[in-house]
């Protein structure tokens, strides 16, 4: 799976139901591997008030669905 893929869906924590944006980017080592994927809100407000930022593992991932990917968060 290519992270342009991972990027037309949103992130869905498990634990709270809640929304927590898309992928915007990835933390990269030297050697090339993924350390870290980043999401971040689409809401205005969100972003104006506090970082808008969450990132999280492939460890952290439950779920890849077609339409979202299920985080334990």
């Amino acid at each position: 799976m290519y992270l342009s893929e991972l990027q037309n869906k949103d992130i869905i924590s498990v634990k709270t139901g809640i929304n927590l944006g898309r992928i915007v980017d990835a933390e990269v080592d030297s050697t090339g591997k993924v350390i870290s994927l980043v999401a971040e809100n689409k809401k205005l407000f969100r972003k104006v008030l506090k970082n808008s930022e969450i990132s999280f593992t492939f460890a952290d991932i439950t779920k890849i669905g077609t339409d979202c990917i299920l985080v334990n968060k």
